[in-house]
């Protein structure tokens, strides 16, 4: 399958944040239709999964205006001007939640809702915790909710904890977890045996 020729892109509206655009599509069948997209800001944004040295997450509930409510996730924003993913993940953790972290692994890319918007966000496993906080750029400080790495499988079914994004998160740091775990035991085994 082949990407449409694009014929036409128009601008229906725009906001502070947002820019809603028209395609006019033309498809390898010949077939032409008009699509709607919310197109990416090329600002990198993070999603951190921050894990301290009990096996705890560092998790926030903060307002999400998109539902008008208060949601239990994980700590993300937008990379400012010149910094890399990890410096941007770094600078956030210590806004959010004040900590920053030694050890910071980039996961994994997503994509968020790909056939209308073209937002990704980049997920960082945060590690090696230590205590520093930055002025936060929110209007109230999230609240800081820390959750044991044992009850992973309880928080990814409790109501409270729905963002898809986060849920994504924990999923792919689960598995990079369990992995490095699994070689962390197999060295040390190793190591006895000989």
């Amino acid at each position: 399958m082949g990407i449409p020729e694009i014929k036409a892109v128009r601008t229906i509206a725009r906001s502070r944040f947002f820019r809603i655009e028209e395609l006019d599509l033309r498809f390898a069948t010949g077939e032409e239709r008009t699509y709607e997209r919310l197109p990416g800001s090329g600002t990198p944004a993070v999603m951190v999964v921050a894990v301290n040295e009990r096996e705890e997450l560092l998790l926030i509930r903060e307002y999400a205006a998109g539902f008008h409510e208060v949601q239990l996730t994980l700590v993300k924003g937008a990379a400012e001007a010149g910094e890399s993913l990890e410096e941007a993940a770094n600078r956030e953790l210590k806004e959010e939640v004040g900590f920053g972290a030694a050890k910071l692994t980039f996961i994994k890319k997503l994509n968020l809702a790909p056939g209308h918007m073209g937002f990704t966000i980049n997920v960082i496993l945060a590690e090696d915790l230590y205590p520093q906080r930055l002025p936060a750029d929110e209007p109230e400080p999230p609240e800081l909710v820390i959750w044991p790495l044992a009850r992973l499988d309880e928080l990814l079914a409790a109501d409270e904890f729905r963002e898809a994004r986060a849920i994504a998160a924990l999923c792919l740091v689960r598995k990079h977890l369990e992995d490095g775990r699994r070689l962390t035991q197999a060295r040390s085994a190793s190591a006895r045996s000989t």
